[in-house]
């Protein structure tokens, strides 16, 4: 604040930055969202191994899925020190984008873990 006098015009300058539109760069916001992609088919994998291993059957196996998943959402969250908007347009990335998507991921390592450990 050296050099503050005060005066209407260090006041305007201040308004005019708090009215402009944010921007992003659109190859930093693509490689942003390949990550949150790679990590939730990271963990459909994961978490459909580790559901078929606990035995999960039914409904209880998608309910796990969702926890993974929202799990999943936390942890892109705090990665971004939640402060999104600095990384994405909204939050509706890290919490949606992706989410049915490791869906099918998350089936087929599930049923795969669950004959391998349960029935052979």
């Amino acid at each position: 604040m050296a050099g503050s006098d005060g005066s209407n015009g260090s006041k305007e300058k201040s308004n005019d930055f708090a009215n402009e539109l944010p921007s992003y760069n659109a190859e930093n916001m693509q490689s942003n969202m390949k990550v949150i992609y790679y990590s939730r088919t990271f963990m459909s994998i994961i978490g459909g191994v580790i559901a078929g291993i606990l035995g999960f059957t039914g409904l209880m196996g998608f309910v796990f899925y969702f926890l993974v998943m929202a799990i999943t959402s936390a942890g892109i969250a705090a990665k971004a020190g939640f402060s999104v908007h600095l990384y994405f347009d909204s939050w509706n990335l890290i919490i949606l984008d992706g989410f049915l998507g490791g869906l099918m991921s998350f089936v087929l390592f599930w049923t795969f873990a669950y004959d391998i450990v349960h029935i052979f």
